[in-house]
């Protein structure tokens, strides 16, 4: 296990919430558990770590790392995308990292707006119209052109090879330099099948498990600039 000391490295994780009105809102199935054994991982190495994660989900266990990771550990709560693009753009302008990896579940359409108060439940159909939201991996690549930028793509039902062809073209879209790519229906209880593949198109690994994926990223972060 190689070690990541003087490495500084921002993890987001979890879901992201798009309001309807005052209390309620649309969001997604991610329960964050991936980017804590990331962050978890990277800890572990001796990296410092600044962990983007949203409401409601996993984040590290702390205490159970000792006072030694806890120092090295930033953690930032958001729950809307407004609130993590004023994260990055505002909170950790300025700051230099060698390696993100941007396991957030963004949603990719939200509200177009929110109804102040809560909408009146006396109706029988509602409708609420959807509006496309920006591509966050974009903005923290332009925030952080120089970093390692790992990229994640999580789709349903496809091939190996459909999946690879999907998650490279992301990656492509992004300027990543790396794209975990899983399937939906592959993901239950430890067992979280994907495939880490490079910019020329090549799969750098295949993982069976969260800590399988976690490892082989921490690995590849540190083969950068070594």
């Amino acid at each position: 296990m190689g070690s990541l000391e003087g490495k500084s490295i921002l993890i987001t994780s979890g879901p992201t919430r798009g309001y309807i009105d005052a209390v309620r809102y649309i969001s997604n199935k991610s329960t964050g558990k991936l980017g804590v054994t990331i962050a978890t991982e990277a800890l572990k190495r001796d990296a410092c770590v600044t962990f983007i994660y949203g409401t409601g989900s996993s984040t590290p266990d702390v205490p159970s790392l000792g006072k030694d990771c806890a120092r090295r550990l930033t953690l930032i709560e958001i729950e809307t995308i407004n609130d993590l693009m004023m994260a990055i753009q505002e909170k950790l302008k300025g700051k230099a990292f060698d390696a993100i990896v941007h396991a957030m579940a963004v949603l990719d359409y939200s509200p177009e707006k929110q109804s102040e108060g809560k909408i009146a439940s006396n109706k029988d159909t509602l409708t609420i119209t959807l509006r496309r939201t920006p591509k966050v991996i974009k903005q923290i690549r332009a925030l952080w052109p120089h970093a390692f930028l790992i990229g994640f793509k999580l789709e349903v039902g496809l091939s190996k090879n459909e999946l690879i062809e999907r998650a490279y073209a992301s990656m492509i879209e992004s300027r990543a330099d790396l794209v975990v790519a899983n399937n939906q229906n592959e993901i239950a209880g430890d067992k979280h099948r994907a495939y880490l593949i490079n910019s020329h198109k090549e799969v750098e690994s295949g993982c069976e498990t969260r800590q399988d994926i976690a490892s082989n990223l921490m690995d590849l972060i540190g083969q950068q600039n070594a």
